[in-house]
């Protein structure tokens, strides 16, 4: 009730004991009109709790395109696209403008932890809009990366992932494999002194004993490589 058109907030979203089913984004579009976005298929969830509210829910994936756009360059090489329509935008704001002669929106956020946006747009416009950004991105040494790298990102900035640091409470085959916003660092998404939501009575119980919790590693490779070294082995990490 908070989030006043042109925001976007980060949010958890858990089951009534409190476990996570996804996480995503909530950007607030106009008045009447909020786009969330999640890491797996959730229709069925809104739906399901959308009953009794004046309220329409409708899966957009097919129709929607979205173009992340990363880096210390990131607002230059868009407000060269946009005539300047980024210049400005603060973190987690959405703003409508035009690139390569298609209307987008784009929202000041991002899976890497670096200065980044993302351009949301209809599907079928999808690779105008890419010619647009590699064109405007010859000036700034844009460079074309796939989710492999998109992957190494979010591991330095310490951003979760889910079927890797958690399991969706819906698809977890055991209790023991769910995973409450206080465990995956995400507790900061969480207010409970709010109206009553779904989760919440449990969410209270678990908040001050999480079974266990995320911590970044920083690991000295030197120090690593003489550790193996000290047993006559070349130093190897497990791929995963």
């Amino acid at each position: 009730s908070r989030l006043k058109p042109g925001r976007v907030t980060y949010a958890a979203l858990c089951d009534g004991d409190g476990f996570l089913i996804d996480d995503g984004t909530i950007a607030h579009m106009d008045d009447d009109h909020w786009r969330c976005t999640t890491a797996s298929p959730s229709l069925h969830w809104f739906a399901r709790h959308a009953r009794g509210f004046d309220v329409t829910v409708t899966d957009t994936s097919e129709e929607t395109a979205a173009l992340a756009v990363q880096g210390p360059r990131s607002r230059d090489l868009l407000n060269d696209a946009t005539d300047g329509a980024v210049d400005g935008l603060r973190f987690f704001r959405v703003t409508q403008a035009s690139l390569g002669g298609v209307p987008v929106e784009v929202s000041r956020t991002g899976y890497t932890g670096d200065l980044g946006y993302e351009v949301w747009l209809p599907a079928e416009k999808a690779l105008d809009v890419w010619d647009a950004l590699v064109g405007a991105g010859r000036r700034h040494a844009l460079q074309p990366a796939g989710l492999d790298a998109l992957d190494m990102t979010r591991v330095e900035a310490g951003f979760i992932l889910q079927d890797v640091d958690y399991y969706s409470s819906l698809r977890a085959q055991v209790r023991s494999r769910m995973s409450t916003p206080w465990e995956v660092g995400l507790g900061w998404t969480v207010q409970l002194d709010r109206d009553p939501f779904i989760g919440q009575a449990a969410l209270v119980a678990s908040e001050k004993s999480p079974t266990w919790q995320f911590v970044g590693l920083d690991i000295d490779w030197e120090e690593l490589e003489a550790l193996y070294e000290r047993v006559g082995l070349p130093p190897h990490l497990p791929a995963q």
